[in-house]
Parts: C-alpha cells; structure tokens; sequence
C-alpha cells in the first residue's frame, strides 16, 4: 500500500531507485560490441533486469506508470540481439520480463 501511494516517501525512493537502474542498464548494454556479448548479457540482463528491474516492475500496478518503466527497458536492449531470432521467440534471459509484459 505504500509504494501504490505515490505521495509516499517509500514510493518516491523506490522510483528514483528504479530509474537509477534503467540508467545503468542503459549503460552496461551500451559495451555492447566493446566488451563480450555473454558478459554484457549476463551483467545487464541476467543481473540487472531480472534480480532487481524486475522485482520493481511486478510491484507496480497495472497502468501507465508500470507500461513508461517497460517501455524504458525495452529500448536500452540493441536490436541486434534480436535479428537472429525467430518470430514468436526471445532471449532466455528475457523470458520473465516477456511474462511480465504478457500480463
């Protein structure tokens, strides 16, 4: 009840903390083609995303807020990850945050 508050200082801190993160997956996925795909892969999403980007995104509500965070998410990711892949199909690491999006 406090985070869906949004006067509430616990959701205030709670957004500047998610969008502190959004802006630091945005630059760990910017050594894309720098550093190795799996080590960058692995640190902004395996790491990032889905044990800490993800648990605030569940706790939103369903509305405008919670689409602005996914829609913030999906476009630090390079599209280049997802030329190779088949209609219908994702990266596994992306797999919860493809469940999220679904709900």
């Amino acid at each position: 009840s406090t985070v869906e508050d949004k006067s509430s200082l616990h959701s205030k801190f709670q957004d500047r903390r998610f969008w502190s993160a959004v802006k630091l997956l945005s630059n760990v996925l910017l050594w894309d083609g720098i550093l190795q795909e799996d080590t960058v892969r692995d640190l902004g999403l395996s790491k990032l995303l889905n044990r800490y980007l993800l648990l605030n995104l569940l706790n939103t509500p369903p509305g405008p807020d919670n689409i602005e965070k996914c829609n913030k998410v999906v476009a630090c990711l390079p599209e280049r990850w997802f030329q190779d892949l088949q209609s219908g199909s994702t990266l596994p690491e992306l797999l919860n945050f493809c469940q999220h999006l679904l709900q």
